[in-house]
Order: C-alpha cells, then structure tokens, then sequence
C-alpha cells in the first residue's frame, strides 16, 4: 500500500471553489465510507476545513486512486464540465504526502502562518476517520507522527510570535485596550468577509454579543444569524453606539460614514468607557478626527496590515528553523506509515471498529 494526498487550499482554488467542496460535517463518516470503497482505497482520512479539502489515503496504485477520487469528489459535489477546468488539484506520493501532512499539522502550509487552529482539525478528521472504520495500521501511524511533529514545531520553534491577519491584529488591540473581551459589545457595519472574520475572530476571543448592520437588510441578517447576534437597519445603527465596546466597519461606501460629531455624542453617553473602532474599509470609513475623541481608538487597514506584515515577517523567519525540526525528527525516525507497503495488509476495516486515538 501506498500513502496518497489529493486536495486543494487557499492558494491553489478561491474561497468559491472551496465552498463548493468543503464536506458536511454531519455525513462525512458515510462520505469517508463512500471513498474507501472505491476499488483501489485501503484506507482514507478526509481533511475539509474552510481553508483546504484534502483526502488522505492509502491505495495500491496511488495514480488509479486518484482519479477514482477526483471521479468521486466531481459526482459528489455535482460539478459540471464548466467548471471543472477551473479546479486544479494537487496530488503527493509516499514520503511527499507525509510531509505535506506534517506541514499542515504544524500550521507552515496555513494562510495564517503557524495558526494552531488547524492541529485540532486534522485531529478531527483523524479521529473521525477512526470511529467510521477508514483507517488502519498505515493512515494511524502517518496522523499519530504528525501529531508528534505538530507539537515539537510549536514548542521548539517561535512560528506562532505575532499576529499575521487583519482580523487577529484587531483582536490583539482590542485586548491591549479592554484587557479581557469578556463581555465587550461588537458593531459590525457592512456584511462582507472581512467583517465576518474580525468579528468571528472577537467572538473566539470572548465578545459577548454582535450588532450587524448592512445596507442590504437581508445581508445584515444573514450575517447576524452566522454570528449569532441581531441585524439593525442601516439607518438605524447609529442609535446603538452608545452600549458598544467595539465597531468594525467596512461597507464599500465612497464616502465616510462614521463622523467624529457622531462618536462624540455616544461618548458623552458612556463616560469612562472605552471605544475601539477598527475600519478596514477602503476607501475609509471613519474620518481621522475620531482618533482625537478622549478613549476612542482608531485603526484604519493600512495600520493593521503594517502591524500584521511584521507578524508575518518575523514567522517567515521562523519557516527555515521549522523545516529543520521537522527534517530532524524524520531523519531520527524515518516515517514509519511508509514501511507499511511492505507488510501484508490487514482487510478493509469494517465501519464501527475503531482504535484508540493517540497523540
């Protein structure tokens, strides 16, 4: 048997495409049933995360499983013809396989370099695998060594120093500013993904509750329901600033939208408290005089993207130092799934029978 990996992520298909493939949760265990029942798959892990669909298996002849894979992920996801060209997957053999694995579990192939995020997916989907009877000998030792190597790079290296994304620049001013987020009131006005990021970035981090306002009503609502929070109409939402701690803004409007005179007035109705006001609208939301109103804190997107540049830098230094650890731990420990190939295989395990995850 022979490890495979094919799939694709943030650089190799738009955030459409990936939606289009991302695996339901609630029938994965039946979809990871489907796929190890094609003829040439032993044994299979299904990774699909916002970010990545990928599919790992171990199969007799890798090249005919993959198309037999790709067949199966274009009928299951009803694409047609018209779009097929514009999905381009990736396909890794043996030890390259591996060690993309390795790579993702330690967050050096995320879009957010080093996120740790990640690690508990692929534990997921390991441990989802497992309990659905699509893993064996081969898939438990690949997944239990990329837990091992997915800690030793987090803890022997310094990849996860600095903020690298808009939204987690925000967070970590927003707790600068307020200490905790326990209980800070969230605004968000305009419902594009920028919007919907920072704030689910707030929400991890503790803010309690999410205004949504949008020019588009039914946008609004949309949005407040994915965070859980309330939709208020655009013509409405500057009557709730006074109970907010927080307010991003990013509507696309050509002109400003939130006025210092404006700030000023809902202050006077909190003395004492603080506002912070992230605009990540281009061109900006806030006029520049809000930045000069006593607590309020003002970051427009060029600030935040300096900020998360220098995060970034300092972690791409950090890539090299994290490639080595892992190019040590496989030089003392090989990579043990792949001496699997030449061991008699075990059948195909049956759905329900399961072994202890470990790592």
């Amino acid at each position: 048997m022979k490890l495979f990996c094919l799939g694709l992520n943030h650089k190799t298909a738009p955030v459409e495409i990936r939606e289009r493939l991302a695996f339901s949760e609630t029938h994965l265990p039946e979809n990871l049933a489907e796929i190890q029942a094609l003829k040439s798959i032993r044994e299979t892990v299904v990774l699909s995360t916002c970010n990545r669909v990928e599919i790992y298996a171990s199969a007799e002849e890798p090249e005919v499983a993959g198309k037999q894979v790709t067949d199966f992920l274009i009928d299951h996801f009803e694409i047609d013809e018209s779009e097929i060209g514009h999905i381009e997957f990736y396909e890794k053999h043996e030890a390259d396989a591996a060690q993309h694995l390795f790579k993702v579990a330690s967050g050096l192939d995320s879009m957010v370099l080093g996120e740790t995020e990640i690690f508990g997916q692929v534990k997921k989907a390991y441990a989802t695998a497992q309990s659905a009877g699509t893993t064996s000998r081969q898939l438990n030792k690949l997944f239990q060594q990329s837990f091992q190597i997915g800690k030793l790079v987090r803890s022997s290296t310094k990849i996860q120093q600095g903020s690298t994304s808009i939204g987690a620049v925000a967070v970590d001013l927003a707790e600068k500013i307020f200490g905790r987020l326990n209980g800070c009131k969230v605004m968000i006005v305009g419902a594009g993904e920028m919007s919907r990021t920072t704030a689910q970035s707030l929400l991890s981090r503790g803010a309690s509750s999410i205004i949504v306002s949008n020019r588009s009503f039914d946008k609004a609502e949309e949005l407040a329901a994915e965070l859980k929070g309330e939709a208020v109409r655009f013509d409405n939402w500057e009557a709730n600033l006074g109970g907010i701690d927080i307010i991003v803004s990013a509507t696309g409007a050509p002109h400003t939208v939130l006025h210092a005179e404006t700030v000023e007035h809902a202050m006077n109705q909190r003395p004492g408290r603080s506002l912070f006001v992230i605009d990540i609208a281009v061109p900006r939301d806030v006029e520049d005089q809000v930045n000069e109103i006593e607590n309020v804190y003002l970051y427009n997107i060029d600030q935040l993207q300096q900020i998360a540049e220098e995060g970034r830098t300092r972690r791409e230094e950090q890539i090299a130092i994290c490639e080595e650890v892992i190019e040590k731990h496989i030089g003392e420990k090989g990579i043990p799934a792949l001496a699997e190939q030449t061991e008699t295989q075990p059948e195909k395990r049956k759905p329900g029978e399961t072994e202890p995850v470990t790592g």
